[in-house]
């Protein structure tokens, strides 16, 4: 009978923590953008990285999100694409605690967030 309960509170507690890994608020969709106080030097890693996992020509000259070329701009595309594809968990987000999870989209003008 005490194994029986172990096991049970095993699953419990493996069903509460992964749970808890996606990241829904109110059931609205999420995105990910960079933290205004991220450096340059970690804006240009996260580029570098979501763009060498995910398709990032949307920011390429003359498409849609290729305007403004500011870096946290650019940092807040690859990394919401990067966040987008694999599922909006919160890790996919994190980028060394640089990126922020919103609820509000981001989008502007032609450049829509996915």
């Amino acid at each position: 009978m005490a194994k029986v309960a172990a096991l049970l509170s095993l699953i419990f507690l493996f069903c509460i923590t992964s749970s808890m890994n996606v990241i829904k608020v109110n059931g609205q969709k999420t995105w990910c953008v960079a933290k205004p106080s991220s450096d340059q030097a970690t804006l240009l890693s996260n580029i570098n990285y979501a763009c060498s996992q995910v398709d990032c020509r949307i920011m390429q000259k003359g498409c849609p999100c290729s305007s403004p070329e500011s870096l946290i701009n650019r940092a807040s595309i690859a990394m919401n694409l990067y966040y987008q594809s694999r599922g909006r968990n919160h890790w996919n987000c994190d980028f060394r605690a640089s990126g922020l999870v919103v609820v509000t989209d981001p989008s502007y003008g032609n450049c829509i967030y996915a």
